[in-house]
């Protein structure tokens, strides 16, 4: 399974935004350039990612993007589903059909395994991908004066 393209900026956008700290507020310019992407493109998946809850876009003076509470913390397996969407991951019923729709067990061992890897990412955060080692990469990515840091979480009792 491959994620789209679109979903692929989201995350990077997502991240990006949940290590710099809260008001630092960068512009959708500034985070496509960080992250490497187009800004068209990231302008898309800013406005889906401010429909979803998980952005919020503020514009004028002192305006710019900040990482909700619900991007964050929220469900990456759920961010991720309504990124991509939960059809089959191959074309069963496309014009013209499989001639073998009726009778494959491809397409249940697919979904099966598709439902295995959102599972998967459902315990996950966007806040629990920029932890060590990835966080301190994400800040490296073309930092500028006045963007300071979001203060690294300290790590809690695991068990």
């Amino acid at each position: 399974m491959r994620l789209t393209k679109s979903t692929d900026i989201a995350l990077r956008i997502a991240m990006r935004l949940a290590v710099l700290d809260e008001e630092a507020n960068p512009t959708t310019r500034e985070v496509a350039e960080a992250v490497g992407v187009p800004y068209t493109h990231a302008a898309k998946v800013v406005s889906r990612l401010q429909h979803l809850g998980v952005v919020t876009a503020r514009r004028g003076r002192g305006g710019g993007l900040s990482l909700t509470t619900a991007g964050r913390t929220g469900s990456l397996g759920l961010l991720l589903r309504e990124l991509e969407g939960v059809g089959d991951v191959v074309g069963c019923e496309d014009d013209p059909p499989c001639p073998l729709r009726s009778s494959c067990r491809l397409r249940g061992a697919l979904r099966t395994a598709q439902a295995a890897f959102y599972a998967t990412l459902d315990p996950l955060s966007i806040g629990d991908l920029v932890s060590t080692p990835t966080g301190p990469v994400l800040l490296d990515l073309t930092l500028r004066p006045g963007l300071a840091p979001r203060p690294e979480p300290v790590a809690g009792p695991t068990g």
